[in-house]
């Protein structure tokens, strides 16, 4: 690890100005940025703990018009939050999935979101060839050991995927993310927050430098209730998806009215799968509709070799976490 300049800061707008500073991080749990840091993958000259400001940005509020996750709130405490488990059980579950209970207690919702990439060749600096670590490189991944990677969204300079769960479940419910920062403040939608990869893979998300991501917003809607998040992994405990589905349906007996539907593990960022709802609605959700829905959200799906097997693998978890979704008791 390199020398940097630890800063402890009290209010947003300390904060805020510690922030904007030159190659700076804001330090949550930790258990991200602490391991990059190990790694020599992230090189911050100044991190900024901002735990003092919980009170302000850790709490967590339900009502009639929807869910608010304060960014400071630990996954442990929002996974076991009353509202979240009985209105919005597909967050509760994508929380639960994730990690060991120790990190889940330790780290925060704003940081759970901004994780990066478990590709290998990013988090080796052995590698010289990765454009999300050093721009212009190359992508060692497309022609190397790729099965983890993404077969969604990605690009001739990236195949990285998003290792998460939890911003996978805020993409199917339509979330929006509370940004504070030397500009103001501004709400934008969770699809945008995460950028694709495109020609310029390391830029990762919509933030400016000193950024704060300060809250989520989830609006209610009738499917909230009947939601589930589904995980395939090599092993049942902490372990990153290979392929995972987070499905909310609202249901008209059998027939869907609506349906919300977000991807991980297979893509560069959390994904929604709009064609996959598009294919839905108005149909009875048996397994021959949940098939062509699955089919829809993989079309264009671009593989490299050893992760081919991630579009069948994205597929049939789509449909199980349907056809799941369809026995539930709203």
């Amino acid at each position: 690890m390199r020398p940097f300049r630890y800063e402890h800061v009290v209010d947003r707008d300390q904060a805020l100005r510690a922030g904007a500073g030159a190659n700076a991080s804001y330090l949550a749990g930790g258990t991200t940025l602490v391991d990059l840091m190990k790694l020599d993958v992230l090189r911050p000259e100044r991190v900024v703990d901002i735990n003092a400001l919980s009170a302000d940005h850790g709490q967590i509020r339900a009502g009639a018009d929807g869910l608010y996750l304060g960014a400071l709130a630990r996954m442990a405490q929002a996974a076991g939050h009353p509202a979240v488990r009985r209105d919005y059980p597909v967050i509760a579950q994508s929380l639960e999935l994730a990690a060991s209970p120790q990190i889940r207690n330790m780290a925060s919702l704003g940081g759970n979101v901004l994780q990066k990439t478990r590709c290998p060749y990013y988090r080796d600096v052995s590698w010289n060839a990765c454009n999300k670590r050093v721009p212009g490189s190359g992508c060692a991944a497309i022609g190397g050991v790729n099965r983890r990677l993404a077969v969604l969204g990605t690009s001739a300079s990236c195949i990285a995927n998003y290792p998460g769960d939890f911003a996978v479940a805020l993409a199917a419910l339509g979330a929006t993310v509370d940004i504070e920062g030397p500009g103001g403040r501004r709400v934008v939608a969770i699809e945008d927050l995460h950028r694709l990869p495109g020609e310029a893979p390391h830029l990762e998300t919509s933030l400016a430098p000193g950024d704060l991501i300060t809250g989520f917003a989830v609006p209610a809607g009738p499917w909230t209730r009947n939601s589930l998040y589904l995980k395939v992994r090599d092993r049942q405990s902490y372990e990153f998806a290979l392929a995972s589905a987070a499905v909310a349906v609202d249901l008209d007996g059998k027939t869907v009215r609506q349906a919300r539907i977000g991807l991980g593990g297979v893509a560069t960022r959390p994904w929604r799968a709009h064609a996959a709802e598009a294919a839905l609605q108005g149909k009875p959700l048996d397994e021959a509709t949940a098939r062509a829905a699955a089919e829809a959200a993989f079309d264009g799906a671009v593989s490299h070799g050893g992760n081919a097997f991630k579009v069948e693998l994205g597929r049939r978890t789509l449909v199980r976490a349907l056809l799941q979704a369809s026995a539930l008791e709203a």
